[in-house]
């Protein structure tokens, strides 16, 4: 769990390894007897490890490590804010951006809908004006065609009117 709250990996912790020589304060410079021994000096009378030395071989271990880490700065928490907020800030701009760019194009769509409303009302309004225009002339078509038939019945009437009126006088000139 602390490798994931660590924000170096292992792999960029610079590795520290000593040698036999930088823990033994007896010679600089050992051979192979003198690795022996070295080996041999680590282990007590019944062949066990000691373990006083052991814990202390550690822990200059465990400091040099630490050193080296505070040394390579990898625990930089003050950069890692810094660039952790300039990423924020950089992301709530173009949030910021995208909001205002997401309202102008419902605007513009908002007005392409409203203008092919109106088209559709206008071509709505032209076609029933066509309609009724249509209507009209077919209404004053048969309004003169009944009035043409009008004046023929009228005609006709007057016709047999006055037919049988020179009917009726025939007769009377006949007798």
């Amino acid at each position: 769990m602390s490798s994931l709250l660590s924000p170096c990996n292992a792999k960029d912790q610079p590795r520290t390894t000593k040698s036999l020589s930088d823990s033994s304060p007896t010679t600089p410079s050992l051979t192979s007897r003198g690795l022996k021994h070295e080996r041999v000096s680590r282990l007590d009378s019944s062949g066990a490890y000691d373990r006083e030395a052991y814990d202390a071989r550690r822990e200059n271990r465990m400091a040099a490590r630490k050193k080296a880490e505070e040394e390579a700065g990898c625990t930089d928490y003050k950069k890692m804010y810094e660039e952790a907020m300039s990423t924020n800030e950089r992301l709530k701009s173009r949030l910021q951006g995208s909001k205002q760019e997401l309202v102008l194009v419902q605007t513009q769509l908002e007005k392409v809908t409203q203008r092919k409303i109106t088209m559709t009302e206008r071509s709505n309004e032209r076609s029933m004006l066509e309609k009724e225009k249509r209507e009209t002339r077919v209404l004053q078509k048969k309004i003169s065609d009944m009035e043409d038939e009008v004046k023929v019945n009228g005609v006709h009437r007057d016709l047999h009117l006055s037919n049988d009126v020179m009917l009726g006088e025939s007769v009377v000139v006949k007798d």
